[in-house]
């Protein structure tokens, strides 16, 4: 049976652990821990925009000795009405596997799955952004050593990253995560099931508030996204108004944190003057930059984990 990577939930903890574990490593040495294969060919398609996804990807294959098969949005003949079934069967004869980017909902990416054909990576759908999940909890172990005993404030909307986090999180014992997102933009109630379950098995703390005022203890971590997530938009013209107060500033970042030990946090792109000021994208505690770096490498794992299987 193929690998694939389509949630968080769908892990072993076994694999779970692994996939971060292997993430840190090629972190730390790219070239000498990476298991080459040659004569893979990853199919890469992205219906949405993407610069770190997408990329990560890209050069994670070459760096296997792989060959990576990029197709635009509107590249393939699903746009003329061919089932995206039948394009599976069809490329699984060219692919190793594929990399996919919806934005939409996750039903399509589990059919695909269930053909067997070959691994389907999620590279982000409506609900989940797993690789950006793996990715994250990677690099707070590269920063700080460890996950066990450290906490973590996430501030905005319950997307597809904050879906994963949580996930994530839960998943980890010791490991506590806050999330405060705005009234009516909080996480599935779907999601919030399924943390609330590994969080009862696997010790990983998880809250969820819908008030700054809420937030009372230091954290070891500050992370947000951008707002407006990519490929979505919100029904309310004045949505802008109940996320403002979620801006993350250096005011918040020394009132919520541990001083300079706190690092700051955020999956990109930022918009400076909305979820983030740039004296905090660009100050001291951001590590920001270090994890888009980090994607190319939890790319590396997650490729060598389904296809090396």
């Amino acid at each position: 049976m193929a690998r694939h990577l389509l949630s968080i939930s769908d892990l072993t903890q076994e694999d779970f652990l692994d996939l971060i574990n292997r993430s840190v490593l090629f972190g730390r040495s790219s070239n000498s821990q990476a298991r080459e294969w040659h004569g893979r060919n990853i199919g890469i398609h992205f219906r949405k925009t993407s610069t770190r996804t997408r990329t990560s990807f890209i050069v994670a294959t070459t760096r296997l000795g792989g060959f990576p098969v990029v197709y635009g949005p509107n590249d393939l003949q699903t746009n003329t009405g061919e089932t995206m079934g039948d394009t599976v069967r069809v490329l699984s004869g060219y692919l190793d596997a594929l990399v996919l980017r919806t934005a939409g909902e996750p039903e399509e990416l589990r059919a695909m799955a269930q053909l067997d054909c070959m691994p389907i990576v999620n590279a982000m759908t409506v609900d989940e952004h797993p690789t950006q999940a793996l990715s994250d909890l990677a690099m707070i172990t590269r920063h700080f050593g460890q996950l066990r005993g450290l906490r973590l404030l996430y501030l905005g909307e319950g997307n597809s990253t904050a879906a994963s986090l949580a996930l994530a999180v839960s998943r980890i014992a010791g490991m506590e995560l806050m999330l405060v997102t705005p009234v009516g933009y909080g996480l599935m109630p779907s999601i919030v099931a399924k943390v609330r379950a590994f969080s009862g098995r696997f010790g990983g703390i998880v809250t969820e508030e819908h008030a700054m005022s809420e937030i009372s203890q230091a954290f070891d971590v500050v992370y947000t996204t951008r707002w407006q997530t990519t490929g979505t938009t919100k029904k309310d013209p004045l949505w802008r108004d109940h996320f403002t107060p979620f801006r993350v500033d250096e005011s918040l970042m020394a009132r919520v944190g541990k001083g300079e030990g706190t690092v700051f946090m955020h999956d990109l792109p930022a918009m400076r003057g909305e979820d983030c000021d740039g004296a905090v994208l660009e100050g001291p505690q951001s590590i920001a930059f270090q994890q888009a770096q980090q994607k190319l490498y939890t790319a590396m794992s997650v490729l060598e984990w389904c296809v090396s299987a």
